[in-house]
C-alpha cells in the first residue's frame, strides 16, 4: 500500500501565514477567556437577584403579618369603640328620662330642683374631649 503523500500548504512553509494562524489561535484563546468572564459575571448577576427577590419575598412576608396584625387591631378598636357609643347612647337616654322625672317632681311639687343639663359631649360622642396618645408604631423594622 501506498501511503498518501501530506500536502504542504503555503501556510505550513511560509512564515506570514504561520504567524496568522498563531494570532488567530491566541485570538480564540482570548475570545474564549472572554466568554467565561462574561458567563462568569452573568451567573453572578443572576445569584445576586435571586438573593435580592428572596429578600423582597421575606420582607413582604413580614410586611404582610403586620398588616394583619393592625387589621386585627383595628377590628378590636372598632367593636370597642361600638359598644362605648352603644353605651354613651344608652346613659344619655336614661339621664333624659332622670331629668325627666324631677322635672315633673319639681312641677307637681312647686320645690326648686337642680336639674343638671345633659351636656352637649354627651349628646355628640364624636366631640368628646379625650387626652392624646401616641399610636405605636406598628410597622418598626
Amino acid at each position: 500500500m501506498q501511503q498518501p503523500q501530506q500536502v504542504s500548504s503555503d501556510s505550513d512553509s511560509d512564515p506570514r501565514y504561520a504567524n496568522m494562524d498563531e494570532r488567530k489561535r491566541k485570538r480564540m484563546i482570548s475570545n474564549r477567556e472572554s466568554a467565561r468572564r462574561s458567563r462568569m459575571k452573568k451567573q453572578q448577576h443572576l445569584d445576586e437577584l435571586i438573593k435580592e427577590a428572596s429578600e423582597l419575598k421575606s420582607q413582604n412576608v413580614e410586611i404582610s403579618k403586620k398588616i394583619d396584625a393592625v387589621s386585627q387591631l383595628y377590628i378590636g378598636f372598632q367593636s370597642e369603640n361600638n359598644v362605648l357609643k352603644a353605651q354613651i347612647m344608652e346613659l344619655t337616654d336614661r339621664l333624659r328620662s332622670l331629668n325627666s322625672v324631677l322635672q315633673f317632681m319639681q312641677d307637681t311639687s312647686g320645690l326648686a330642683m337642680d336639674i343638671p343639663e345633659i351636656p352637649g359631649t354627651l349628646l355628640e360622642p364624636w366631640q368628646l374631649p379625650c387626652a392624646l396618645h401616641a399610636i405605636p408604631n406598628v410597622f418598626q423594622c
